[in-house]
């Protein structure tokens, strides 16, 4: 293989990382102190929370799914751990409840769609509103403040002092997701479901069981995400969350999986990730306006979305 036929190829392989290399010097010119480790740091973890619920999404993404319901989940699990929390629960405990809350409406969302047939859209649409009514319902409306000092402390701590936990925790789901993937039949089986989903029953896979199980793991994830914004919010309130999917979806769809199912990886959806929260700190740190910031990831996820479909046909 010739050394321009190596370099296609690493760039056609890198060409995500290599765009966010790419957008983060050319941030770096154009604004200043934007490529120290505090501001590194803090949009990592702005950016955590949307992470940790991508590695979900990928996963729902791969059978060939979609959740639009993670941002009702992301304020439930956060509601949930602080009521659990203000009633005295250690902070662990707290924590393993609103994962609980996020596997059942995983659950609920899975269920709907392997065995009762429903279209994904329309099956998490549904439990969209059924969660955020629920988050609504369990705090009369009202937003819940003083948390204990270790529940806060979960998303201002630091790893030696310079790596926020939220950080940490969205870059060890991240490894798990990747493992997953990579060393576990149930990851292949996520792939060759949305790649083929007859083809994968036929094959001897229960294709019931993956895609629930897919939607299962997103929601305990997004329950987590939403333990760390009520953390480091200092409050939670039934209201948050809201747009989230959108988010989440264009970090996944950026970084490489297609929504038609069967493709992706861990490793895309961090980038994606940090693409998304690269371009959202510099319009910030630029002034631009928010109405502007939403029109720029509109036109990020149409214009990956269009690369997906051009590769598809190619």
């Amino acid at each position: 293989m010739s050394s321009v036929s190596k370099i296609k190829k690493f760039v056609n392989s890198q060409r995500i990382l290599l765009i966010l290399i790419a957008m983060a010097l050319i941030m770096s010119l154009l604004i200043e102190n934007f490529a120290t480790v505090g501001n590194i740091m803090t949009i990592a973890r702005q950016v955590s929370v949307y992470g940790i619920i991508a590695v979900g999404m990928t996963f729902v993404i791969m059978t060939g799914g979609i959740d639009i319901s993670v941002g009702s989940t992301v304020a439930l699990g956060g509601v949930v751990a602080s009521m659990a929390d203000l009633a005295g629960c250690p902070l662990i405990i707290s924590i393993f409840i609103a994962i609980l809350f996020g596997l059942a409406a995983g659950a609920i969302n899975g269920f709907l769609i392997a065995y009762c047939k429903m279209l994904p859209f329309v099956a998490t649409l549904g439990m969209l509103n059924v969660i955020r009514a629920a988050s609504l319902i369990i705090t009369n409306g009202s937003a819940l403040y003083g948390m204990s000092d270790s529940f806060l402390k979960l998303s201002a701590g630091y790893l030696w002092g310079v790596i926020p936990y939220p950080v940490v925790i969205m870059l060890a789901v991240f490894l798990l997701g990747g493992i997953l993937i990579k060393h576990f039949s149930l990851g292949r089986f996520f792939l060759a479901v949305g790649g083929n989903e007859e083809s994968a029953r036929l094959a001897g896979v229960n294709t019931r069981r993956v895609k629930l199980s897919a939607y299962v793991i997103a929601g305990g994830l997004t329950a987590i995400s939403g333990v760390l914004l009520a953390s480091r919010l200092g409050t939670a309130q039934p209201s948050t969350g809201s747009g989230y999917e959108q988010v989440v979806i264009a970090s996944v769809v950026i970084g490489g999986t297609s929504l038609l199912g069967g493709t992706g990886s861990m490793i895309g959806t961090l980038w994606g990730t940090l693409i998304l929260g690269l371009v959202s700190s510099a319009l910030n740190q630029l002034g631009v306006q928010q109405f502007y910031q939403t029109l720029v990831t509109g036109l990020i996820v149409i214009i990956a979305v269009l690369f997906d479909v051009l590769k598809k046909d190619r």
